[in-house]
């Protein structure tokens, strides 16, 4: 999400993984816990729960953090009602940005977006203010190794219902319809293959370069907006 290419941007999004570890598995702690109420705690009836699951092990959360993190949510312990919210707006220098949250408290939540976009050089805008901007796809990345070439992988994604398969310097980005996301993972997990990410994304239409200047005032937002624990994922347009 910053200016740099997508396989950069993904060693960087490791990297920050693995420095703020705790704050990564509260976020998807979330995730399983809306999956869990909305689907049950059986991930083989739970399609979405296997999704988060999947953006887990994508994340290197181990499997007994996931299990613990199922069965409390499954538990009676567990009161949070954590409610899925979509905050639109603009960066500086334009650059438009979806925010994805789960909140137990929207008006928390929606004072803090509003104090990071204004705080930023940006402003919040209303529903439906950026999204036009941008498609909704499942993406799995791969990383690239001399035992899967190109057309193999093509043909695998491809017969799994997959859209397109894009090469890039050192990974395969595959992309999907979301509605059949989970299916064409399922299907390539089958076959070996391991993600370095699995998720369904914003993804942007056309991109926005922006001044050195406001590339700052982007990159502070983005932080400010990832390092809260109500937000799940941040997607920009960024060039």
């Amino acid at each position: 999400m910053s200016g740099h290419s997508k396989w950069a941007n993904i060693k960087n999004k490791k990297e920050k993984a693995d420095s703020a570890r705790g704050k990564i598995f509260t976020k998807i702690g979330r995730e399983i816990a809306v999956a869990v109420k909305a689907g049950g705690a059986n991930p083989d009836a739970n399609s979405r729960l296997r999704d988060v699951i999947a953006k887990a092990k994508a994340a290197n959360i181990p499997n007994d953090n996931i299990e613990r993190s199922i069965k409390k949510a499954a538990g009676e312990g567990d009161t949070a009602n954590y409610e899925s919210l979509v905050y639109e707006g603009y960066a500086a220098g334009g650059v438009a940005v979806i925010v994805e949250a789960l909140t137990d408290n929207r008006n928390r939540t929606a004072g803090d977006m509003r104090h990071y976009f204004d705080k930023f050089g940006g402003n919040l805008g209303q529903t439906g203010s950026v999204g036009f901007m941008f498609d909704r796809k499942g993406i799995m990345v791969v990383e690239k190794t001399d035992s899967l070439s190109e057309d193999d992988l093509m043909m695998m994604a491809l017969d799994a219902g997959a859209e397109d398969v894009a090469s890039e310097d050192e990974y395969y980005e595959i992309s999907t319809d979301p509605n059949n996301f989970s299916k064409v993972r399922e299907e390539l997990e089958k076959n070996g293959l391991t993600f370095l990410e699995a998720e369904i994304k914003y993804v942007p239409q056309t991109t926005t370069a922006v001044t050195e200047e406001d590339m700052v005032k982007v990159d502070r937002l983005i932080d400010a907006l990832e390092d809260n624990d109500d937000v799940q994922n941040v997607w920009t347009n960024l060039e």
